[in-house]
């Protein structure tokens, strides 16, 4: 990672992998910005010189960790943050590399070093700290989930965290003292995830282990459905105090999927219901028949099916066991945990094989009394709501509209847009995220420009007349605001009416909308905005 000399302290960072499906689009962007892997750096660099060498360093981390929807969206000018993920990730590994050189520096490297090592954590510090919204605490009889922590305390979990409700998000978790970068806030024994290795020591298994068109995951959600409703169970307290009702977009009533209508969210939300009714009748009837002793009629009902496949959707984690075999688990107590775009924890999916435990480490420090958050994935708004039941505060990265265009223009087009046409779709996201409001992006990703261009035959040639380079843009703003104008107007206006009385799922529906509709409203500005620019 790093190697120290007499009078220069070299950082390392690690080669791009060969084996990442964006190693051509990352390796150019790195070479375009004269963005190398080593850093010399002085012993007797200032505290400043330093810092401008860690901006560098900082610069060709982030482009290291993006992911492909980062990629797309990323102007050719912007040097990030791209992602609150990207920059903890990046942070996080020049992190190590600096700790890991500090172990065996000498003196006079060691002074440099520190440098870089507390400017990280200041910036590691400055994540997050910018969050639209926090959480209101509310006082709330906690008695049934302390008793999830006794049990869990009992059965060998360590934790820093300690339970509190909020308001709109039910359950969290709060730090119950100051946990830093790298400190373990949840550790949770082996024994206690709910994983295959779990369901092959049942009576269940033997029953189902033959039959080859049920899957290990419709197992555990199987045996989670009949465990609840087992008094002798090692999870009891697991089950009793897990909700009566998720509330998750699968649960959503006529109102609320009516509200959907004509978005994304509605067919997405259509087609996994139709798809849970259709796995339910093909399985659980034949199952009670022909296996009546394991699977009881009284139990096995569509109303706990539902609820088991809203208990593995919204709170299981793919983990990697010290089997050394990733699979789908329900962690005990981890599961309090609330998602954010923010997160304090990043990184938690494989079991330590000395402690024979699921360790929860800290990217970002948490100070005693906030509430710890756990990042659920890189998910969008609809997937969030399907699955989980909630929209984040924060603004999400992830929210972005697929749109339906042909993508074979920009392969006839030849150009070099290896990002764009690697993706089956072009997309938008609310322009807010953009730094480049003006000319040539006008704060739109490029490679949905390209195509429209290309489709157009309008490139945006800088050896045009200006003139004609100012027709062009014309000509693409106009056309994406034919695009979008009249998919603000399918979404009409805002209903405020009768939000504050409506139930938990159409409040939801409308949240989404509004989500939809604020996205949408900030292209047409963006393009309005940029014709405002070329009249001028």
């Amino acid at each position: 990672m790093a190697a120290a000399g007499s009078d220069v302290v070299t950082i390392r960072l690690p080669s791009l992998s060969q084996d990442d499906p964006l190693h051509h689009d990352k390796k150019k962007i790195l070479e375009s910005r004269k963005l190398p892997c080593l850093f010399p750096l002085p012993l007797s660099s200032s505290a400043a010189d330093a810092c401008k060498s860690l901006d560098q360093m900082i610069h060709a981390a982030r482009v290291a960790h993006m992911d492909e929807l980062e990629l797309y969206f990323a102007g050719d000018d912007d040097y990030g943050p791209f992602s609150t993920r990207n920059e903890l990730e990046s942070l996080n590994l020049l992190l190590k590399i600096i700790n890991t050189l500090l172990v065996t520096a000498n003196d006079g490297a060691k002074g440099v070093l520190q440098v870089l090592e507390d400017e990280i954590v200041v910036r590691l510090r400055s994540v997050g700290l910018t969050d639209n919204d926090q959480m209101v605490l509310q006082t709330q009889n906690h008695d049934t989930e302390d008793s999830l922590l006794k049990w869990g305390e009992h059965h060998g979990v360590k934790s820093k965290l300690q339970i509190s409700f909020f308001e709109g998000a039910g359950r969290g978790m709060v730090a119950s003292e100051n946990i830093g970068v790298g400190d373990i806030a949840l550790e949770i024994p082996e024994s206690l995830i709910i994983s295959e290795e779990l369901l092959c020591q049942t009576d269940m298994f033997l029953a189902l282990k033959d039959l080859n068109s049920i899957t290990t995951e419709t197992m555990l959600l199987l045996w989670s459905m009949r465990e609840r409703h087992t008094p002798s169970s090692k999870f009891k307290t697991f089950f009793e105090t897990l909700p009566s009702n998720f509330n998750t977009g699968l649960s959503f009533g006529i109102d609320a999927l009516a509200a959907l209508e004509g978005t994304l969210l509605f067919d997405e939300l259509m087609q996994a219901r139709q798809h849970l009714h259709q796995q339910y009748d093909e399985l659980c009837p034949v199952l009670c028949t022909k296996f009546p002793e394991i699977f009881k009629q009284d139990i096995f009902t569509w109303d706990n099916f539902l609820w088991a496949c809203e208990l593995w959707y919204s709170n299981s984690m793919m983990v990697v066991l010290s089997s050394g075999k990733l699979t789908t688990c329900l962690i005990p107590v981890a599961g309090l945990m609330n998602h954010s775009v923010t997160p304090h924890i990043l990184n938690y999916g494989r079991v330590d094989q000395a402690t024979k435990s699921l360790k929860f480490p800290l990217s970002r420090p948490c100070e005693a009394g906030s509430q710890c958050f756990l990042s659920y994935g890189k998910h969008s708004g609809s997937h969030l709501i399907t699955f989980y039941g909630f929209l984040p505060r924060e603004d999400n990265p992830y929210d972005v509209i697929p749109l339906d265009l042909d993508t074979s223009i920009d392969e006839e087009d030849g150009t070099d847009q290896s990002v764009s046409t690697s993706l089956t779709t072009h997309m938008v996201r609310g322009t807010w995220f953009s730094r480049s409001k003006g000319p040539p992006a006008y704060g739109l990703p490029k490679p949905l420009l390209s195509h429209i261009r290309a489709a157009l035959n309008c490139d945006h040639d800088k050896s045009l007349p200006e003139a004609d380079i100012k027709e062009n843009d014309r000509m693409v703003l106009e056309t994406l605001i034919s695009i979008f104008a009249p998919m603000l107007e399918g979404l009409g206006e805002p209903d405020d009416y009768h939000r504050e009385s409506a139930s938990w799922d159409v409040a939801l529906a409308l949240s989404y909308k509004d989500l939809n509709r604020r996205i949408i409203s900030s292209i047409v500005a963006s393009c309005t905005s940029g014709l405002a620019m070329l009249d001028s």
